[in-house]
């Protein structure tokens, strides 16, 4: 299966991985920053996300990163991911690491972490509301869970829009297919990393960049204090000068 994806610019590959609270449109504020400061802008949805239906087989999104980079000539990258999208760029910088010079993690998720109790009870609210057939509820839950203060009404619509359509289209497939999951070790991970937690997110993601920064070589972790775990979208104007000053210098 070929990801759904789109390019913009010239210069240095950046890709991009969004959280499973949207899909690629997440970064929509941050495509003509990028392409201003001289990137090269490559943005996917997963399978099951945006425009890329649901499996129908094994997969792993690893993989489908390293193929559409293939596909769209990109032998070495910046990867940029945020939430669920973390964990997978976490994995492709681990098992190919001479394929990203830089790593940029947004309130990232991470393999083997174990959820502490508000993260536990959004998981389960969520389920049980989806199970009853309720994706309002599901989507009103999760936009009160990780948008932050700053997030306006129309940012809340637009996180709203893409988590709804990702519920229709995963409710609706017709298989229950599990990715595969590929061990790695973060230790293999040598590109220069910047961590972003936001103060207002669940506590699990700022202990798990913290946890990281610690681990990966060159990692800085940086806490946004008013954030939470979107700052991508709840205010991208102070993201992008974050992630642009990163990308340029090409260390942490």
């Amino acid at each position: 299966m070929t990801l759904a994806y789109d390019v913009a610019g010239s210069g240095p590959t950046v890709v991009l991985l969004h959280s499973t609270v949207c899909d690629r449109r997440m970064w929509d504020p941050q495509v003509q920053p990028l392409v201003d400061a001289g990137f090269r802008m490559v943005r996917a949805d997963f399978r099951g996300f945006g425009e890329t239906p649901m499996p129908d087989r094994p997969y792993s999104d690893a993989q489908d990163v390293v193929d559409l980079l293939d596909r769209v000539g990109a032998e070495r990258v910046a990867v940029v991911a945020a939430s669920g999208g973390g964990r997978v760029g976490q994995e492709v910088a681990a098992r190919w690491p001479a394929r990203v010079t830089a790593l940029v993690l947004v309130s990232t998720a991470a393999g083997g972490h174990e959820p502490g109790a508000e993260l536990r009870a959004f998981g389960e609210r969520e389920d049980a509301l989806l199970a009853a057939g309720d994706v309002e509820a599901a989507t009103e839950l999760n936009l009160s869970t990780w948008l932050g203060p700053h997030a306006d009404e129309a940012t809340r619509a637009r996180v709203g829009r893409m988590q709804r359509h990702a519920f229709e289209v995963q409710l609706a497939g017709d298989v229950d297919v599990e990715p595969i999951r590929t061990e790695f070790d973060v230790a293999d991970i040598t590109a220069p990393a910047l961590l972003v937690s936001g103060a207002h997110d669940l506590p699990d993601f700022g202990r798990i960049a913290a946890d990281l920064a610690g681990r990966l070589p060159r990692a800085r972790h940086v806490t946004l204090d008013w954030a939470g775990h979107l700052p991508s979208v709840e205010r991208p104007e102070v993201f992008n000068a974050l992630l642009v000053e990163f990308l340029r210098r090409g260390d942490a």
